[in-house]
Parts: C-alpha cells; structure tokens; sequence
C-alpha cells in the first residue's frame, strides 16, 4: 500500500471573540495537517464591541498565521456578521467595520489561499473557551498562549 500523503502546509484555524461586564476578548486554536493544536487567548483592554473583538481575534490570527509562514490556510468562525462582511456578502453598519475589513483584505494577500467559513457554535467550542477565559479575566489555562492588548490593531478615528 502506498503511503499516505498529508499536505502539510494546508492549516484550520477556528476563532470567537467577545465582549462581557469584566472586559473584551479573543480565542483562537490553530491546527495544524498533522493535527497539532496551538491555541491562543487575547485579553482586549480597550473600549470594543462584540465586532471588534471578533475583527480583532481574526486580524491577530492572520498575523500570527503569517509569522508562522503558513500559505494555505482555512478559517472558521461562529460570527456570520463578520465572516459576511469579509465575504462581501453584507453591507458594513459602520464606517469602523469597513476599516476592519479593509485590513482582512489586505492580509489576505500574504496567503496562496485562504477560506473563510462560518460554522455554528456548537462547533467552534474549543475557540468559545478560551475566548470566556480572556473576556472573564479568568487564569490562563495549562498549554495556552496569551497576551494583553491595550490597543486597536487597526487605527480608526472617528469622523468629526
């Protein structure tokens, strides 16, 4: 039997961001073609929405997706606004949301492909704990890479 041939640069990536009384933040779980998850938490420490946050979890997913050189990668998310936005299939409800889907699209060119896909929630669990672990302020659990943001990835000024 020949043996199996596994594309090892095609990554998933499944993300959740939030806002909660105690504060903003993301979660992200990378996995890789051989299966190896790396997951991410993000405490947001400044004024966000539930939008943001979820711009916010996915520019910083790309980001990181691009230092780790991966050029295939398929992302998931339970937020069909924002998934909808980037797809281009719904209009944008602020000026604010146009600016972070500019950025997504600008990132995007850094990838030989790149998929975007909503899911429902129920199957974006292991993104949805981390992310009530960072908006809760919660301790960083055994395995997790995290970070404190203190401010936009993505300047915007609100017109005058």
């Amino acid at each position: 039997m020949p043996p199996v041939v596994i594309d090892q640069e095609y990554w998933t990536m499944y993300f959740d961001g939030s806002l909660v009384k105690k504060g903003a933040g993301a979660g992200l779980v990378f996995v890789s073609p051989l299966g190896v998850h790396m997951r991410y938490m993000v405490c947001i420490h400044f004024p966000s929405s539930n939008n943001v946050a979820e711009y916010e979890v996915l520019i910083n997913d790309l980001c990181i997706a691009i230092e780790l050189c991966i050029p295939h990668l398929d992302i998931r998310g339970d937020s069909r606004l924002v998934i909808d936005q980037v797809m281009k299939e719904s209009s944008y409800h602020n000026a604010k949301m146009a600016t972070y889907c500019r950025e997504v699209h600008q990132l995007e060119d850094k990838f030989n492909d790149l998929e975007l896909n909503h899911i429902p929630r129920h199957l974006n669990e292991a993104a949805d704990a981390l992310v009530k672990a960072a908006s809760g302020r919660e301790p960083v659990p055994t395995g997790v890479f995290a970070s404190d943001q203190h401010k936009p990835l993505v300047p915007y000024e609100e017109p005058e």
